[in-house]
């Protein structure tokens, strides 16, 4: 990253849940580096909830034995998490909290303490255990670090900005900029219809605008291509500049208990190749 001026943007705090053993280890490492790297605290949080107990048709259960045998376990997980947090947090100031809540709910409700929140792209599927970075997008009213499978620490010196004229896109450009501030190359992609091309070549130069008053010297990619072909665009710009970060606007909404995304969040989450950046 580039050395950071008086006026640069800071961050005050991050968050990032944490499981017992190896399986947020990554994770933590990379909010680790980049609390590092950004002198703030690290906030590491421990969050686990019972399963409902499902009785088989077969033999009776045995709830009050199953009721203290979960308490048991989730105490222990935990302890276990507390400990693997003070392991991976690499010797950065940081904080510890534990809650017996969903984990995507619980930190929804400790990004308050926070400007970031960092989860894994693809968590393990027991989501009484594991946070759903979808969920956690949707509910946190944070910018959301999402880390790739086999994570490595986050450099930040090359940064793609996706642009789309929403308020989504506005919010990530808003909450990116601590990331842009100290980024050595920053490029802003639009992908666009060619009759739409005008008009957001003109919302690209006021971004760039935006952008330089802010000390961010970044340069302009305007794409014509259909949505289909917004994420491939997104990645070619990103391997053009060797960068490790896209920052973009993620568009959603919940049906029937479940966040649906659009198509270019949903393949973003799915298949990532770098770290991402999402406001809602």
């Amino acid at each position: 990253m580039s050395e950071i001026s008086a006026d640069t943007a800071a961050l005050g705090g991050i968050l990032v849940h944490v499981e017992p053993g190896e399986a947020s280890r990554e994770r933590v490492e990379v909010a680790a580096a980049l609390a590092r790297s950004m002198g703030c605290r690290l906030i590491g949080l421990g969050a686990e909830m019972a399963q409902p107990l499902v009785a088989s048709p077969y033999g009776g259960v045995n709830t009050a034995e199953w009721v203290v045998a979960m308490n048991k376990q989730i105490e222990d997980d935990l302890t276990a998490a507390g400990e693997a947090f003070a392991r991976d947090a690499g010797g950065v100031e940081h904080e510890w909290r534990a809650m017996r809540e969903m984990p995507a709910r619980a930190l929804a409700s400790v990004a308050r303490t926070c400007d970031i929140v960092v989860v894994s792209a693809h968590p393990q599927t027991n989501y009484y255990r594991a946070a759903d970075p979808a969920e956690v997008v949707m509910r946190s009213g944070r910018p959301v670090l999402v880390v790739p499978d086999k994570a490595v620490p986050l450099k930040g010196r090359a940064v793609v900005l996706a642009w789309k004229d929403t308020r989504e896109a506005r919010r990530a450009l808003q909450d990116g900029v601590p990331f842009l501030q100290r980024a050595e190359q920053v490029v802003v992609v639009a992908v666009c219809s060619q009759d739409e091309a005008a008009a957001v070549q003109r919302q690209v130069d006021d971004v760039l605008a935006y952008l330089a008053r802010r000390g961010v010297k970044a340069k302009a990619q305007l794409s014509v291509a259909p949505d289909s072909g917004v994420v491939g665009e997104l990645n070619n710009a990103a391997q053009a500049i060797d960068a490790d970060l896209i920052i973009a606007g993620a568009y959603g909404q919940s049906r029937l208990r479940e966040w649906v995304f659009g198509g270019v969040t949903r393949t973003l989450m799915d298949e990532p190749t770098r770290h991402l950046l999402l406001s809602h």
